[in-house]
């Protein structure tokens, strides 16, 4: 099956009809078998992006990011996919921070063209820098796919920042970032299906990810827990007071993000504008009554519950790549959302002092018992930082 990758306002510019759009003349194609029965660029891309047929909107999200990479390729360095090398990739992650020229690439602020409309183009804007780093997440898993299927010799996008081999114990119990967007996807299509759902986990699911919450934490907070305190410069910076382990408080950064998907939240259930000091209304209620507290148990239901209608979906796809994912939702629990959190705030370049304190931990190291991060600063950097993204398109 093959999709349309190149809509006919680009496939009739010149440079299509050059090697570089097939991939014939590809230096990183395989010589090998192939698992994989394309011969051209876009058939391999094509070839990956069945996996996710049965999800629209990440069929489209992965699809978007393949044909811009493809777009940029063959247009701007006149060179095919399986050409791409890492200084190329490279390049590409600063193209996408501002896509030039302007006019080839990016639409008409606040206008919306269908694909085979002349004035459609690949880019509404410059990508912020989480919508960047999750780009870059699906291009890794796009190539490293072709690599596995015997496509391509190797992946232009492996070569990046490693950790040290020396490292301590890594956590292992984490959604990496791939099958995080997969989670999201799903959430976020119950909103035409289960809307009452999609609101219960999509702010069950910031909690635990933009707040690093234990579920003991989601469980017994409370809306009264949200507070704001000015910072020098005249703004309102709200924060969440939890209680933690060995009943230690501590004070998570609440970003913008974070605020809006609170407001959503409370708008659903009916509660109007933001917390209030001593407000009781749970920080996460039962779904028949959002002013019941829920417990420990009936949390991690919820959780598991969602991460089984995920690995079901996924395992109907029948390819082993997405079986090997729905093996690890259908083993994992609340705390993963946790250990997730902590991980994608390390890889995206978190300050790890920031981390220790975000997540109540009490040290990184030996030494990091010494080591200080000024609360306001550690505010910007988490919410600079540290995104949900939530698509509402």
């Amino acid at each position: 099956m093959s999709f349309e990758l190149i809509p006919s306002a680009f496939s009739k510019n010149p440079a299509f009809q050059i090697s570089a759009f097939d991939g014939s003349t590809g230096v990183n194609r395989a010589s090998g078998s192939r698992q994989i029965a394309a011969n051209r660029d876009v058939d391999a891309i094509s070839a990956w992006l069945m996996q996710f047929q049965t999800s629209k909107s990440t069929f489209d999200s992965y699809r978007k990011e393949a044909e811009r990479l493809l777009l940029w390729s063959v247009l701007q360095l006149s060179k095919p996919l399986s050409s791409l090398v890492y200084e190329d990739l490279q390049a590409y992650r600063q193209f996408l921070l501002d896509p030039q020229p302007v006019d080839f690439w990016v639409s008409t602020p606040g206008r919306r063209f269908g694909r085979n409309d002349p004035r459609w183009r690949p880019f509404a804007g410059p990508l912020s820098a989480s919508s960047q780093r999750q780009t870059l997440v699906i291009l890794n898993s796009m190539f490293s796919w072709m690599v596995e299927s015997g496509y391509l010799v190797g992946n232009p996008l492996a070569l990046g920042k490693r950790r040290s081999s020396s490292s301590p114990k890594t956590v292992t119990r984490y959604l990496d970032p791939i099958l995080w967007l997969e989670v999201k996807a799903f959430i976020l299509e119950l909103r035409s299906t289960d809307l009452p759902r999609y609101h219960r986990l999509r702010w069950l699911f910031s909690l635990f990810y933009l707040g690093g919450l234990r579920i003991s934490e989601v469980s017994q907070g409370c809306m009264g827990d949200f507070y704001f305190r000015r910072a020098p410069d005249g703004n309102d910076l709200w924060w969440l007071r939890v209680v933690g382990k060995g009943n230690k408080e501590r004070q998570i950064p609440i970003s913008g993000e974070f605020l809006d998907e609170l407001l959503l939240y409370r708008s659903y259930v009916q509660v109007s504008g933001l917390p209030s000091v001593g407000e009781q209304v749970p920080l996460f209620g039962s779904a028949r009554n959002f002013r019941i507290r829920v417990g420990r148990s009936s949390i991690h239901g919820t959780v598991t519950d969602l991460f089984a209608d995920v690995a079901a979906k996924l395992r109907m796809q029948g390819d082993m790549h997405a079986v090997r994912r729905a093996s690890q939702l259908e083993s994992a629990s609340a705390h993963w959302l946790r250990h997730t959190a902590g991980s994608h705030m390390a890889n995206s370049g978190v300050d790890l002092r920031v981390i220790r304190d975000n997540l109540g931990h009490a040290s990184i190291s030996t030494t990091s018992i010494y080591l200080h991060t000024d609360d306001d600063q550690r505010h910007a950097d988490t919410s600079t930082a540290h995104r949900v993204a939530w698509s509402n398109s």
